[in-house]
């Protein structure tokens, strides 16, 4: 049994990458005390921070762990955390009941083969975007340029969004993420649900509804009564929100990270049939959603240590993938393993309800890239490009490469 008394003092939790491939080097007590161990968030709290892949797995199944961030003592890893807690947010902040409820509605949707279906639009996105990166010639600015608009377009055509709002809905989803400051977020998620909200009362009065997930919504559920307006539009942003800005964060980092391991990217361009496997490795190593939260709402026993009601649990991804009982050699990009039981996507109930369309578009967006760009490589020292903080999705900032 682990003793958890003789462990060293709290470390703070999240801290900035100094790679933005690894997770933070100040991390590494984290990975030496597994599977559990205590850290200090932002405002002087201590939680639980889970670092082991065995005990993840089973904590993130256990229904005894909320994601309802509304509720008394629920732990906030950053001050824009905070600042929206008093908020609901639909699916990945609810539990169940009201999260089965929710996903059952989105799932048919979001089906490998419902995916495997959009690969072809994917494809003429992925196409277009780069002929036009081609066109203007080297250098590119490729977060700008490709691997943000890739899931943006995607997302719009699948929910019914106009893309022709796209800078609108991306900065406001920045400010939501980034900020700076508590009243940027605030003010993002305000006018997210302004625009929203008029999108989904002009489609409430179309006559025939649109081909998008949100009109099916609201002519199937929302003129029913099974969702009111404020729920919809809440699991709107939602959609929206993380339905670009992940996806867009592994295409720009996957592909910063393929291009500072050569050998790698040779073994890639050598077997285009690796890539399934190669985006499952880079989901595991890169690890972009790196704290979900959660609050115990009884006492759980688990691995030697209790952890009390009212005490917040954090999941530590970057440090759950890197658990060298479960890979080997885990700091290492090897496209020999298999990967597929990381849990970059989470797991239990909350599972990325859109892990089968990221997995697409991820396939689609690198196999292309590096087919039609032969010659891609950084434009700038790798140290001289910026990558997000620790405190949101981890990801580049900017992306300039030539070819």
């Amino acid at each position: 049994m682990t003793d958890v008394t003789q462990r060293p003092e709290p470390v703070a939790f999240p801290q900035d990458r100094t790679c933005p491939y690894h997770p933070p080097t100040a991390y590494a007590p984290l990975r030496a005390t597994r599977p559990l161990a205590r850290v200090t968030l932002h405002d002087g709290r201590t939680a639980w921070l889970v670092t082991g892949h065995a005990v993840a797995r089973e904590l993130l199944a256990d229904p005894r762990l909320s994601t309802d961030r509304t509720r008394p003592g629920f732990p906030t890893p950053s001050p824009r955390f905070a600042a929206g807690r008093h908020r609901r947010a639909a699916l990945l902040g609810v539990d169940d009941p009201e999260h089965h409820v929710q996903r059952r509605m989105l799932v048919p949707r979001f089906t490998l083969k419902r995916a495997n279906e959009l690969r072809p639009d994917i494809q003429r996105v992925v196409d277009g975007l780069l002929d036009a990166v081609i066109a203007q010639g080297p250098p590119a600015e490729l977060v700008s340029a490709f691997a943000l608009p890739v899931p943006s377009m995607v997302i719009c055509a699948l929910l019914g969004v106009p893309y022709a709002d796209h800078e609108f809905f991306e900065e406001q989803s920045r400010r939501l993420l980034r900020g700076p400051g508590v009243e940027d977020v605030l003010q993002a998620r305000d006018r997210l649900e302004e625009y929203l909200g008029d999108l989904i009362d002009r489609k409430a009065k179309e006559g025939r509804p649109g081909d998008g997930v949100l009109d099916e919504l609201v002519h199937q559920r929302l003129r029913t009564g099974e969702v009111d307006r404020a729920e919809l539009v809440s699991l709107a942003i939602i959609l929206l929100v993380a339905g670009h800005e992940t996806t867009a964060n592994m295409i720009s980092l996957g592909t910063f990270t393929l291009l500072r391991h050569p050998d790698r990217l040779a073994e890639l361009r050598a077997d285009p049939g690796l890539l399934p496997t190669v985006v499952e490795e880079l989901l595991r190593m890169l690890s972009i959603a790196d704290g979900l939260v959660r609050l115990a709402t009884e006492d759980i026993e688990v691995a030697g240590t209790t952890i009390r009601a009212g005490e917040g649990v954090l999941f530590a991804t970057s440090v759950i993938n890197r658990d060298e009982t479960v890979y080997a050699d885990p700091d290492r990009l090897d496209f020999g393993r298999s990967a597929r039981h990381h849990v970059a996507f989470g797991f239990g109930i909350h599972q990325c309800l859109g892990q089968n369309l990221a997995r697409a578009e991820l396939e689609i967006a690198l196999r292309t890239l590096f087919e039609r760009l032969p010659g891609l490589r950084l434009a700038v020292p790798a140290e001289e490009i910026p990558f997000k903080p620790g405190d949101t999705i981890q990801g580049m900032l900017e992306l300039p490469v030539t070819w």
